[in-house]
Parts: structure tokens; sequence; C-alpha cells
């Protein structure tokens, strides 16, 4: 009987809306919330400088966007099981770090050549799978916090990238690594049709399938799930090693745009992150929001990000803009939901 109890929580509290359900409908309504506002800030970028609406302007908006909207769809899947996976602006950095490190000739930067051009992506990659599988070892199998876990991989993989690279920034890139951030189809960077369809892919991942089903009702409640026959344990390993793989793409798409990876590359892009995740509606305390949500945040922010630009703002005031925004979309939370995310 407390078995049948359980499962019926798992249905009811933990697991995402099916389709064609009240529910579904409602989160979808809330998944268009920032529209509005996107349209807003459009029209206000456009009063303060007509450049704004150009299409050169909107490519830049989106190419920059699509780096740490890798991010932001990569934590989004972590928050949404309930957790939480502060290193990923570091792999951000260290996966392509590596590669770099291994590729680059001997004499360029502190690179060692030891490696073809062509394993660039394969090694970026290959890191970030890595630091997930630690991630997950760490957390899941032994059952360790996933805030202090993430804190501290952030701060070992920051001070591996300062190791290898010297505190320089590595560049002689080979063509494999630049190929993401710089080639153009029809006029448009590769990286934005990539990232355009791995959120597609994430919007489809969470609302329509199982497993996106058993990703909310663990962040919803993992004893439940458990309870419900979830799996709950792979499928946590599952979410930390794609995020880490999401980052490590992230951080090759900027490499290859700027043609170089500093050693601080992605150092602070954890606050932007979570400032596009919460203000998109995604839940820090797991099992609510939704990828689209998380795609309008990134939007609106870096397009406030480009009006205040356009407009002469400092970036120091453009940087404090973030955490302005967290705290305002906690006390939206609040104030429409009845229940502050944590």
């Amino acid at each position: 009987m407390s078995g049948t109890r359980v499962e019926s929580e798992v249905d009811v509290s933990a697991v995402a809306p099916r389709p064609g359900s009240r529910g579904v409908v409602l989160a979808r309504l809330r998944d268009l919330a920032l529209v509005p506002a996107i349209i807003a800030i459009a029209v206000v970028g456009y009063v303060v400088n007509p450049v704004f609406l150009s299409s050169d302007n909107l490519i830049n908006i989106l190419q920059t966007m699509s780096e740490i909207g890798l991010l932001v769809l990569a934590q989004t899947l972590v928050l949404v099981a309930g957790k939480m996976d502060l290193s990923l602006e570091s792999t951000f950095g260290l996966a392509p770090g590596v590669a770099a490190w291994l590729i680059v000739p001997t004499g360029v930067t502190h690179g060692l050549g030891l490696l073809p051009g062509w394993t660039g992506v394969p090694i970026t990659l290959a890191v970030g799978v890595l630091i997930g599988l630690v991630n997950g070892a760490l957390i899941v199998r032994f059952g360790l916090n996933g805030f202090v876990v993430t804190l501290g991989m952030l701060i070992v993989l920051r001070g591996l990238l300062t190791g290898i690279s010297g505190g320089q920034t590595f560049f002689g890139l080979p063509d494999s690594m630049l190929y993401i951030g710089t080639t153009l189809w029809l006029g448009v960077p590769v990286s934005i049709y990539l990232c355009l369809l791995l959120f597609v892919i994430g919007i489809v991942l969470l609302g329509y399938t199982r497993l996106g089903r058993a990703l909310y009702a663990i962040g919803g409640n993992v004893d439940a799930a458990r309870a419900a026959g979830i799996s709950t344990d792979r499928v946590l390993w599952g979410a930390l090693v794609v995020a880490s793989v999401l980052a490590s793409l992230g951080g090759l798409m900027l490499s290859g745009r700027l043609a170089s990876v500093a050693a601080a590359q992605g150092n602070g892009a954890i606050f932007t992150v979570f400032a596009a995740a919460v203000i998109g509606g995604v839940s820090l305390n797991g099992g609510r929001g939704t990828v689209f949500g998380a795609f309008t945040g990134i939007l609106l922010l870096y397009m406030i990000q480009n009006v205040l630009t356009l407009a002469g703002v400092p970036a120091q005031w453009i940087a404090a803009l973030n955490g302005a925004i967290i705290l305002i979309a906690l006390i939206v939370s609040r104030i429409t939901s009845g229940k502050a995310q944590e």
C-alpha cells in the first residue's frame, strides 16, 4: 500500500507533466513568460541605437550567447535533477586548454606538440567526459555533497589550467579547434546552429521522453523516484557527464572564435549561468524548469548586456546587473509561486 502511495507522489509532484495534460499547458505558458520582455528589450535596443537590430549585431549576440548558452543548458539538466555543478565554468576552460597543451607545437606558449591537430575536438570532449565521471563518482557513488564537490573541482580544474598554461594564453590552435568558432554556414557561424540544435534536443529530451521525466522525478523527490523503480544513480551520473561534455563544447566554441585558450577562460561564467537559469524559471531546488525557459533567460540576459554596451554603460555595471537580476528573479518567483527558490 505504501509503495503505491509513493509511486503516486512521483507521478503527481515529481515527474514532469505528460504532453496533452493541463499541467503541460501551464508549463508552456510559463515558458513564454520572458518573450514579451525579449520583445521589449529589442524595441528599447533599437531606440538606444538602431545598430542593435542589424544582422551583424544580432549574429554577434547569438554567437557570444551560444558559448555560455551551452553552460546554461548543461546547468539546467543538473538543476532539474536536484543537483548543482559549479565546476562547469572551469571545465569550459580546461577541456580546450588540455587539447591545446597537447597539440600546440613546443616553443609556442607552453605547448607540448605531442599529438596531431585533428585530435583537438576528441581530446576536448574526452576531458569533459572524464570530469563528469569524477564528479559522478564523488557525488553519486560516495554520496558527497554536490555543491562542495563541484566547488572543489572548480578550484582544482582552474589550477590545472593555470599550471599547464603557465598562466599564459595558448595560441596557434589547429584548424580542427577553430572550425566551430570561425566557420560560416550561409553567413551564420556554425556555433549558432550547433547551440540551437542542442537546445532543441534538450527541449525534446526533458519535455517528451522517459529520461526527462526521470530527471524531474529525481529533482522532485529522489527517494520517491527510487521507490518507483527509477535508476537514480545512473540518471544522475549521466546528467553530470553530459553537462561536462556540453561545457567542454562551449569552451571549444569560444576558443575557436578567439583562436586561443586563455588561462582565465571561463572565470566568473557560472554567475551568468545561474542568472540565466533563474530568470528562465529553473528552480534551484530541483524538479522544476524547462530548457526553453533557460534559453529565453540567457537570450534576454545577453540582449540586455548588448543594449547597455551600445548605450555606453561601463562593463563593471553590466557585471553587477547579473546579481541584481538573480535577486529580482527570486522575488518574482516568490510572488508568483508562493515558494522561494533556494
